[in-house]
């Protein structure tokens, strides 16, 4: 990890619920006021967009993110104009954000995802020696995780449920200071559960998901990256989601971004799995499904969804700064697919565009499909499609990637019983980060 010049002097901490303004420590995820919950926001020094050209993939933006270090090695956000895939779809100008694996196009997230990018900012936030840092994921936050904590000895412990580890596959092979806990018969509500409780013992600290402000800024590179390269705002952000982070934090940037308070902002286009799509109903109804305390239901639903990775039970909806509110403030869009138009959109893109995408990808084109047929998109306006996943076949051509077992398996009743989260806890509190850094080899060596 290299120092960052700037330090974290260059930015402060503001909650917008009460106003109170304060330094980052690289640790906390909320205010400590006793009022209704926010999100903190990032205050940085720097007024303007500033890439620095001098710094390594997502560090370009360094003036923008809340990092006291930056790691060496990280990717960031490809960005490129469509043509044959904004005809395919009758869009005049379609940008496409570029998440994952494609070396012809700059492509250089070598996790295949934009959580890389969130990984990346948590880990240049985090103080050194503020203990084992405990991250739970439904799949692609935990391959960005283990991956850079990996090269980069940061003693983590990644919760995840147990059906997401076929798909936890990392260039960096199994190290001492990475360890993995798979929950059976749980979904992702039930990992961030055992990961809440873990994190709550001595010598662990929490990632937050949402609330930590290093993943939402990191994610928000996507919005700086597609600015830096169009000169503009978008008209309209499309994105599939799960919490909903990557729309909160293209949101952020977007209010960063624009000149004058009355210009205004890119309109969220946001996606979901149409099994299972809470957002999508509590923005359309105005129904919580989470408050309806049909968590046997939802489960169900949700492990019928084709992009697991979009089925978080709770999602950071009505907290203040939250989805809600970007959404109300962006005169926003939540819509759905189903899995048969999601695999057409990802045959699609791979036919028109050139390289393979992941499902949540396929999800945020199949929707955006469905809102330009409906007539709720100004076809003639600039749209930026955030593709969070991609190149992921073609990463597994090119290189070796190593699948990721687990080194604890749990049963889903451990986040009710203290005794067992102490004893799991005891497992993995001191993990050694010594050990000699893994060699990445390419596929064939």
């Amino acid at each position: 990890m290299l120092p960052d010049p700037n330090d974290a002097a260059h930015h402060h901490l503001v909650c917008p619920v009460c106003g109170r303004r304060q330094a980052d420590d690289g640790l906390t995820l909320a205010c400590p006021e006793p009022h209704a919950p926010g999100l903190w926001q990032s205050a940085y020094r720097e007024a303007e967009l500033a890439p620095d050209a001098d710094r390594d993939g997502v560090y370009r933006y360094h003036r923008w993110l809340p990092v006291r270090r930056h790691l060496a090695g990280t990717g960031r956000t490809a960005v490129h104009r469509s043509e044959r895939l904004a005809a395919a779809l009758g869009l005049a100008e379609l940008w496409i954000a570029f998440n994952g694996y494609w070396p012809e196009r700059g492509g250089d997230l070598e996790t295949g995802s934009f959580k890389e990018l969130e990984a990346a900012t948590v880990l240049g936030r985090l103080p050194e020696g503020a203990g084992t840092l405990v991250v739970t994921s439904a799949g692609n936050t935990a391959i960005a995780f283990a991956e850079l904590c990996g090269r980069h000895r940061v003693p983590v412990v990644v919760v995840v449920p147990a059906s997401a580890l076929p798909r936890l596959r990392t260039r960096t092979p199994a190290v001492p200071w990475v360890r993995i806990v798979a929950v059976e018969g749980a979904d992702y509500a039930d990992a961030i559960a055992l990961g809440d409780a873990l994190a709550a013992q001595p010598g662990f600290v929490h990632e937050g998901g949402t609330r930590n402000v290093g993943r939402r800024d990191g994610l928000g590179t996507v919005l700086l990256a597609a600015v830096e390269a169009t000169g503009a705002l978008p008209a309209y952000y499309v994105q599939a989601i799960g919490s909903g982070a990557g729309a909160i934090a293209a949101h952020e940037a977007a209010l960063r971004l624009r000149r004058r308070p009355e210009d205004p902002l890119p309109r969220l286009v946001l996606a979901q799995n149409a099994s299972y799509a809470p957002v999508h109903r509590a923005w359309r109804t105005g129904e919580r499904p989470w408050q309806c305390g049909a968590d046997q239901q939802q489960r169900l639903a949700a492990e019928a969804a084709f992009a697991p990775e979009l089925t978080n039970r709770r999602p950071p909806y009505d907290v203040r700064g939250g989805l809600c509110e970007a959404l109300t403030r962006s005169g926003g869009q939540v819509w759905t697919a189903d899995a048969a138009e999601a695999r057409a959109a990802m045959a699609d893109f791979e036919d028109l565009e050139g390289i393979d995408i992941e499902p949540p990808a396929g999800v945020a084109l199949a929707a955006l499909r469905r809102a330009v047929r409906a007539g709720r998109i100004d076809t003639g306006a600039p749209v930026l499609l955030n593709v969070t996943g991609g190149g992921r076949a073609r990463l597994a051509r090119e290189h070796v990637l190593v699948p990721r077992r687990a080194d604890a398996v749990v049963p889903r009743s451990i986040v009710h019983d203290p005794v067992a989260v102490r004893d799991l806890a005891a497992r993995f509190r001191d993990l050694d980060a010594r050990s000699p850094a893994p060699e990445l080899r390419p596929a064939g060596v």
